[in-house]
């Protein structure tokens, strides 16, 4: 019974005080990122963010949740963990881009086996760098200590975003028609997905740390290039052609995304032969075996972010990813 009585919660596994040294250590990186708008400090029980509804005649919120999926093993692995939280923040970020809306605010959950309060400030570091370049406040999160659940050096991250949209310029693909142009925007990689694919793959045979000359990278470097953001590149979009429909490209493939967004009655005929596939998605499908089917379903090949558009806007849409840096190809079109 002494024996019982005498146990604390740092012996089960969970360290208080390891937490109040995290906390302390993201409170900055959190802080980095607010604007007026946030009311809140870190360490309430919640985030306040205060809307500005004079900016805005009928405002829709817009949110969205994901996770990064097993590119954290890779993070682990090369023991690089700033970029995974960028990675997270991207890909929320992008899914409410695409229906339109410019983000707000943020909120993480981190969970470990065991708290290590630099490996977690490197994850929300990384969560304030991308919100910073999003203009998007990270207002509050969680980070639990779970041992017994997760092994002591593993971790898991997931993210929820906010943002608003005036009603009437939502986008939300309901104007697509047939002969509507696909125009793709290249990726950085894989991306958020694909990896427990990826992993498998190229683990049977590379080491993370292995120069590979196919890719003229190290193989962990080239997997954990971080997840673009295309929030700026559609913001400009908007003001410069009509666009009729947005896809992030994330698990599922390019048909798979697409189709969300495409009207009953109608469908996309993808022209897989206009690009070439990047060396990393080659690297894959070579060391692997996999057929181009299953690639295409699992990854996104190279493309990022799918538009649509008529026909006449193609000049303008071209041009304008140009001047904005962007590299855009015709991948397909409505049918």
């Amino acid at each position: 019974m002494e024996n019982i009585l005498s146990e604390t919660y740092k012996s089960a596994g969970v360290d208080i005080k390891a937490g109040d040294k995290t906390v302390q250590k993201i409170k900055n990186y959190a802080k980095a990122t607010f604007n007026k708008n946030v009311l809140s400090e870190i360490g309430l029980f919640g985030g306040f963010y205060e809307l500005d509804l004079a900016q805005h005649k009928k405002p829709v919120l817009v949110s969205s949740v994901d996770g990064v999926g097993t590119k954290l093993k890779v993070a682990i692995e090369m023991n690089i963990h700033d970029t995974i939280g960028q990675d997270l923040v991207n890909h929320c970020v992008n899914d409410i881009a695409v229906c339109g809306a410019e983000p707000l605010f943020f909120l993480d959950y981190y969970a470990t086996g065991k708290l290590d309060p630099f490996v977690a400030s490197e994850v929300i570091k990384g969560f304030s760098i991308a919100c910073k370049e999003n203009n998007c406040a990270l207002i509050g999160g969680e980070t639990a200590e779970m041992p017994g659940l997760y092994s002591q050096n593993d971790y898991d991250i997931s993210g929820t975003i906010v943002g608003i949209v005036e009603k009437d310029k939502i986008i939300n693909g309901s104007k697509i028609k047939k002969k509507d142009l696909i125009i793709g925007i290249t990726s950085n990689g894989l991306h958020t997905n694909g990896y427990s694919l990826a992993r498998k793959v190229l683990l049977n045979k590379y080491e993370l740390t292995q120069y590979i000359p196919e890719i003229n990278n190290h193989l962990g470097k080239e997997l954990l290039k971080i997840h673009k953001s295309y929030l700026h590149l559609i913001s400009k979009l908007k003001d410069i052609v009509e666009i009729k429909g947005l896809a992030h490209i994330t698990g599922g493939g390019i048909v798979g995304n697409i189709s969300r967004i495409i009207p009953e009655g109608l469908d996309i005929k993808i022209h897989w032969g206009n690009w070439s596939l990047p060396p990393i998605f080659q690297l894959i499908k070579e060391t692997g075996g996999i057929k181009i089917s299953e690639m295409r379903k699992v990854f996104n090949l190279g493309i990022g972010l799918a538009i649509i558009i008529s026909p006449k806007e193609e000049r303008k849409l071209f041009d304008a990813c140009h001047l904005l840096s962007e590299h855009a190809l015709l991948i397909g079109e409505v049918i």
